[in-house]
């Protein structure tokens, strides 16, 4: 959900060419330059893309409108399992390499070679789905031409995902294969038996258990569909009315600079999914104004990354990797979005802390401020407030027991229904199959990255690395919770540092999260534990795709504005923890245990909330006045005990009632501001 089109019409059709900016951001909010330079981020993350005109620019439009019709029919009909899945990779092939270059020296230019792939991608679906239940019978016992077409597949999916999301998936998804055939000659731990292509291949390329497994099906059911969904929001304007809605709530004062910030990447990134997308459009209009009232270019670009960020947590789309939650726990999706609510309000709330402590920090209080949107909120919520309507009605369709799948499909129609009510926002029959091929192209990326992760999991299964990995783990931590939370968070971040958010996911999922199963943690804890976590790659680099792209807004260098990210959003980040190292901490996934009633659930949010704002004010350094060194150690050592009691509990094991002591602490701290401050 990254990778945002914009069509234009002198480019040809609708959806055939695009800038990889979102509309907001391409409608002339940055200069040339600039959008050159975060064009060139987001194509070195997500790959180059062509731009074709023409006849070629239609055939590219017909074959995404086709895919998103597709998809549309298989949400409302019934697709047999394997032929969705079949399709849906096959689609993503024919699109990826007819729409990505081999290299970025053959852009717009559409070569022999990209024939020669698609011919073969398309071999390959017909092969497949033509094979029926005797392929899929014959996976033990493959018969030659199925390992041939086992060894093409797999190389077209590898190609197709480095085309379209770099490098680092693909090689490590080699280094998995050659993990396969080699394991028998590593040393204990790390050995299995080894295995051949007779073994491998059909289990990777043709079962449900490798290229094909569950990623690959939630991306077919579930991630099109709200690529769509959120292609079509952007065309009818939503995107405009939410950053515009929250420009005029917010503006008027110095300090309404950040909380603008926060409560437009709320509203833009809870529809959108996309961490870059939301960065990118808020930056491109808030960053003028946090100029003005005295942000530095790191910390804005570090701002607006953190709000970004928030936008792959935020209900009711959230990033990709929330779907395969749903998946993996086979619970619904609905289950996902409850569990999210108020970690989700929380890291907003910790932003908002840090958003006030910059105000005091800076200095800005009272200065004015020159709102970009001069319409007041209750004159555009009056003309566009629509736009919010199908945002609830998919929450109200889940919660009449419509499936994930139907409720969607639905709110697509509700969006579409009521685009109607105005002129300039109406999607007429040109505009909506622009946005429907809009949906189509921003699904490859996701469902080549899917496929290859399907490799990876394929591998992990058959060799039976995760259970061995959860062993290791847990010794590693001589069987503490803590300390398996702790190596469990560190290897998510390193996996997250090679790989987009939702590949992160996937591996962690089948590799991670078991190790905190064992020990007793509930498995959407852990799951949840292992996705806030894999999200912090959108932070990290070398992925740090949003970090980079506002720092080519800002004008300050990448990597301190990725350390001013860190410092946003590492608050927040402290939080899952909470979820596997306290028992009564699934209370904040809206989860009970049966000793929990929503007392419990209340005083953990009040711990949570009042832990968050001690640990912002020891991030930026200031509460009521500067801090100094002993004071700033204080501040983190209350948020500590009140967030992550466990932390301390593991270190000192005899220390009493930690929430307490760090109430306490806070308490004397916020006194002895108070008193600096009056003597000053």
């Amino acid at each position: 959900m990254r990778r945002e089109e914009l069509a234009s019409p002198a480019d040809g059709p609708p959806g055939a060419a695009g800038s990889a900016l979102p509309p907001e951001a391409a409608a002339g909010a940055l200069d040339a330059a600039t959008t050159a330079r975060v064009e060139a981020l987001i194509e070195e993350e997500e790959g180059a893309q062509h731009r074709f005109r023409g006849i070629l620019a239609w055939v590219g439009t017909a074959i995404a409108l086709a895919m998103s019709l597709f998809h549309l029919w298989a949400a409302w009909d019934i697709v047999p399992t394997t032929v969705l899945r079949f399709v849906h990779v096959g689609f993503a092939m024919v699109l990826g390499f007819y729409l990505f270059p081999v290299a970025r020296r053959f852009r717009h230019r559409f070569m022999p070679w990209d024939a020669v792939l698609i011919a073969a991608g398309l071999y390959v679906t017909w092969y497949l789905i033509s094979g029926g239940d005797d392929l899929q019978d014959r996976v033990i016992f493959p018969e030659p031409m199925d390992l041939v077409v086992g060894w093409m597949l797999v190389a077209l999916v590898l190609e197709v995902t480095r085309r379209t999301t770099g490098w680092v998936m693909p090689v490590v998804a080699i280094v998995f294969i050659a993990y396969a055939f080699l394991g028998n000659h590593l040393p204990a731990p790390w050995t299995h038996r080894g295995y051949d292509s007779e073994r491998l291949i059909p289990h990777l390329a043709v079962g449900l258990d490798g290229i094909f497994g569950t990623a690959v099906d939630v991306s077919a059911t579930l991630i099109i569909l709200f690529t769509i969904y959120g292609a079509i929001l952007q065309l009818s304007g939503a995107g405009k009315f939410f950053v515009d809605f929250s420009f005029s709530v917010m503006g008027g004062k110095a300090s309404s600079a950040g909380r603008t910030v926060v409560l437009s990447s709320f509203l833009l990134g809870g529809p959108s999914g996309s961490g870059v997308a939301t960065t990118v459009t808020l930056g491109t209009v808030a960053w003028p104004m946090m100029k003005k009232v005295g942000y530095r270019a790191a910390d804005a670009g570090g701002l607006l990354a953190a709000g970004g960020l928030g936008a792959i947590i935020s209900p009711p789309v959230l990033g990709a990797a929330a779907f395969l939650i749903s998946e993996y726990l086979k619970i619904g999706y609905l289950d996902v979005l409850r569990m999210a609510v108020i970690p989700t309000c929380l890291y907003y709330a910790s932003l908002l802390f840090m958003v006030e402590l910059d105000q005091r920090r800076l200095g800005a209080a009272g200065v004015p401020v020159e709102v970009p949107q001069a319409t007041p909120a209750r004159e555009l919520a009056r003309k566009y407030g629509f736009h919010f309507s199908s945002l609830i009605a998919i929450i109200v369709f889940m919660v009449l027991g419509y499936s994930s799948t139907l409720a969607v499909l639905y709110a697509m129609g509700v969006a579409v229904v009521l685009s109607f009510l105005r002129r300039d926002t109406a999607l007429v029959p040109r505009k909506l199959m622009e946005a429907l091929a809009i949906g189509a192209i921003q699904s490859v990326g996701i469902a080549a990255t899917c496929a290859c992760a399907g490799i990876i999991v394929g591998v992990i299964t058959l060799t039976g690395l995760g259970l061995k990995f959860s062993d290791i783990a847990i010794q590693a931590a001589n069987g503490s919770i803590l300390g398996t939370a702790l190596f469990t968070a560190l290897i998510v971040w390193v996996i997250g540092l090679a790989v987009p958010v939702t590949a992160s996911y996937i591996i962690c999922a089948v590799v991670a999260a078991p190790a905190l199963t064992k020990l007793g943690v509930p498995d959407y804890a852990a799951h949840m534990f292992v996705f806030y976590y894999a999200v912090l790659s959108e932070v990290s680099p070398p992925t740090a795709l949003s970090p980079f792209a506002a720092a080519a807004i800002t004008g300050a260098g990448p990597y301190s504005t990725t350390l001013q990210a860190w410092k946003y959003t590492l608050p927040a980040f402290v939080l899952p923890f909470v979820f596997v190292t306290d028992p009564e901490g699934v209370g904040l996934l809206l989860s009970l245990t049966p000793q929990m009633t929503w007392l419990d659930v209340a005083w953990q949010v009040v711990l949570a909330t009042a832990g968050l704002a001690a640990l912002a004010a020891a991030c930026q350094g200031y509460f009521l006045r500067a801090l100094n060194g002993a004071e700033r150690a204080g501040f983190a050592l209350a948020g500590l005990l009140l967030v992550f009691p466990a932390l301390l509990e593991g270190v000192i094991p005899w220390l009493p009632a930690p929430h307490w002591i760090g109430m306490v602490l806070a308490a004397g701290l916020l006194a002895l501001q108070g008193r600096g401050r009056v003597a000053a």
